[in-house]
């Protein structure tokens, strides 16, 4: 098949974008495809007209790529591509409205509220320690952890996301563990942990090599890796998600809590990234990982 591969995009996840691309594009060569990368530009539609994909694969990460908008002129230009739809991806890429979506299901979310900076900078919105995050950005960009340590309260001078936007979303912080599920066509492949070796889990931990222990499967008992693996699908269900998500988590083994924090649409492809290497424990090469996704994408 002809696939076109978008890859790029115009945001903070460019590079992570590009490096799934890499990885992809190889796997379409092991694959016997006819595969091309492309950018997100003006003349993409005339790019794509003159290579006439069977199939795109969207390998794109972030705002403006992953919260409806490409999938969208995807389905004006009635290609067939990989992923969630229009309707999903724009759910799950906001944090909070995938919450609210999930407020029918059994899947425990954490408390928050969405404030703006104004409000920080007049009091705590959460008992301390809490997180603050955007709304709408993937790969735990601006991502802080708000501790006793920190200005009380906090100020305009202090650095943090506060400064980048004008909403964000104030969460209550889960200690103990932070795993992920991988769902593929609505069945969890399995469970890993994140361990990374100092802080938490952010866009540093999640991308450079050496600094985050991946365990697979997660050191959870079995019980709560097979809630996460109900939970993660209900998830991807009722959001009425395609081809392959992730839903990540925290477990905290002393209260034995376990609480949902969001589902990623574009999960990366890099040679870090972790539904790669879930696939890969439940039996599923990359290549038949990338085929599947394309299987699905025509079907």
């Amino acid at each position: 098949m002809n696939v076109a591969v978008l890859a790029g995009g115009h945001n903070s996840e460019h590079e992570v974008s590009l490096s799934s691309a890499k990885s992809i594009m190889a796997a379409l060569a092991d694959l016997g495809h006819v595969a091309q990368t492309f950018d997100v530009s003006p003349s993409l539609p005339q790019e794509l007209a003159g290579f006439a994909p069977d199939v795109v694969f969207n390998a794109l990460h972030g705002p403006g790529v992953e919260d409806g908008g490409i999938q969208g002129f995807l389905d004006v230009l009635q290609y067939p591509y990989t992923h969630s739809g229009v309707r999903s991806s724009a759910i799950a890429m906001d944090k909070k409205l995938t919450k609210l979506m999930l407020a029918e299901t059994e899947i425990d979310v954490a408390a928050d509220k969405i404030i703006d900076p104004e409000t920080l900078f007049e009091a705590d919105p959460l008992p301390r320690p809490y997180v603050l995050k955007a709304l709408n950005e993937g790969s735990s960009v601006s991502v802080v952890i708000i501790t006793d340590e920190d200005p009380q309260p906090l100020t305009a001078d202090d650095e943090g996301p506060w400064h980048h936007y004008d909403a964000l979303l104030a969460e209550e912080f889960i200690p103990g563990q932070e795993i992920a599920v991988a769902v593929l066509d609505g069945k969890a492949l399995g469970v890993i942990e994140l361990r990374p070796h100092e802080g938490f889990y952010d866009y540093r931990a999640k991308y450079t090599d050496g600094v985050t222990d991946h365990i697979m499967p997660a050191d959870i008992p079995a019980s709560v890796a097979d809630k996460a693996c109900r939970d993660a699908e209900v998830a991807h269900i009722a959001l009425e998600c395609r081809g392959v998500t992730r839903s990540d988590f925290r477990y905290d083994p002393d209260t034995g809590r376990l609480v949902f924090l969001e589902i990623n649409t574009q999960p990366g492809m890099t040679t870090l990234s972790l539904v790669p290497e879930i696939a890969a424990y439940a039996g599923i090469s990359f290549p038949k990982l990338i085929s599947a996704l394309l299987d699905g994408a025509r079907s």
